[in-house]
């Protein structure tokens, strides 16, 4: 598969991620709750892993793109390259978002537009280290996850659903603590939008993810073994 398809794939499946995840919480969020906007980000991950998975690896993700490489799983001269792809796919599903936000109803406020933060901006106002802490433990795991389900040693054919069904875990317990990111794309795109102080705290969803997702690159070969 050629790398330019690889990368289309993978634009066109962080948007499904960011429209269905994020539009859940921001458009039906009041009906469905947390728990129904950790079920869509799952739902998000499970169909596009059968859609696009034998194209790109279906990552959505630059922490999953970064703690695949740390495990030797995937090919460094593509990290950036994915990296781009997927925060380009995030932006463009939240600018599809906002426009739906902005054309639905006259005069209406984007807000919080389902974006990270901490402190005022958690949504039981966590403060900073238990919000770094949270985005580190969460992707550690997703990825370890990632790791294990797709290993050739694994049952074939689960593993979107076992990655989806971690996602949803993932969300349900730390939605309230940074309305859960463990996604850097996910969590520029909203800050875009959202902007304010929003986008002054992004750096943590960066940062978290990416320690997260390169700790269980390092992890999850030292117990499991490498491919």
């Amino acid at each position: 598969m050629t790398l330019g398809r690889r990368l289309a794939a993978e634009f066109l499946g962080t948007a499904w991620l960011v429209i269905g995840g994020c539009g859940t919480a921001i458009l039906a969020g009041d009906v469905v709750g947390w728990v129904g906007v950790s079920f869509a980000f799952g739902l998000t991950v499970v169909t596009m892993a059968y859609a696009i998975g034998h194209v790109s690896g279906c990552h959505l993700n630059p922490a999953v793109s970064l703690g695949l490489f740390v495990a030797k799983r995937f090919d460094g001269k593509d990290l950036l390259p994915y990296m781009a792809a997927q925060v380009g796919g995030a932006i463009a599903g939240a600018g599809l978002l906002a426009l739906i936000v902005k054309t639905g109803h006259q005069g209406a406020d984007l807000g919080g537009f389902a974006a990270n933060g901490y402190g005022a901006l958690s949504p039981k106002k966590y403060e900073l280290v238990a919000a770094l802490v949270t985005e580190i433990v969460m992707t550690f795991f997703f990825l370890f996850v990632i790791l294990g389900a797709t290993s050739s040693k694994a049952p074939a054919g689960f593993a979107p659903l076992a990655i989806g069904l971690a996602l949803v875990l993932i969300h349900l317990i730390s939605i309230p603590v940074t309305n859960t990111s463990v996604n850097p794309a996910r969590s520029i795109s909203q800050a875009l939008f959202a902007g304010g102080d929003y986008l002054t705290q992004v750096w943590l969803f960066l940062v978290g993810p990416a320690i997260g997702g390169a700790l269980a690159g390092v992890a999850y070969p030292a117990i499991a073994g490498r491919e």
